[in-house]
């Protein structure tokens, strides 16, 4: 998808938002981190399904990570504190909740582009889309015990 001409929607800080020819793109723009979301990632997030929800041209939403290592490797723990992750505002929220419900609410399918690692909330959000297209090296899983 990366040979076609897109054309930004709207500009983020965490986020590309971008259309070409009835697909609204949203690529999570942290490789650093692998993805991982913040408090404002999901905002940005939540901001364009919205967007693209209203768009009539529109027909359907890509999600996807920036790079070949990671689609999203969950929460960035550097801002996880005791009710939530925190966001630059100082307040924790878990507010991907809120992302996630929207997802599922879209009336129009969201497809998640898997590039690389999907982990914890990265795995959930593949999962809340309603397909999932996964590269060869895509790695899926879940943090928490093993038994």
């Amino acid at each position: 998808m990366s040979n076609y001409s897109w054309t930004s929607i709207k500009e983020y800080e965490d986020i590309r938002f971008e259309y070409f020819e009835g697909i609204a793109k949203i690529t999570i723009c942290r490789p650093k981190v692998l993805n991982a979301f913040r408090p404002e990632t999901n905002i940005e997030m939540i901001d364009a399904m919205d967007i693209a929800r209203e768009m009539n041209e529109v027909g359907v939403v890509v999600l996807t990570g920036d790079g070949d290592v990671a689609f999203c490797s969950g929460g960035d723990q550097n801002v996880k504190g005791v009710g939530g992750y925190i966001g630059k505002d100082g307040i924790p929220r878990l507010n991907v909740l809120d992302l996630q419900k929207r997802i599922r609410s879209l009336p129009k399918p969201v497809i998640a582009m898997v590039n690389g690692y999907a982990i914890g909330g990265g795995h959930v959000l593949h999962v809340v889309c309603d397909l999932t297209i996964a590269a060869e090296h895509a790695k899926f899983g879940q943090t928490g015990p093993k038994v």
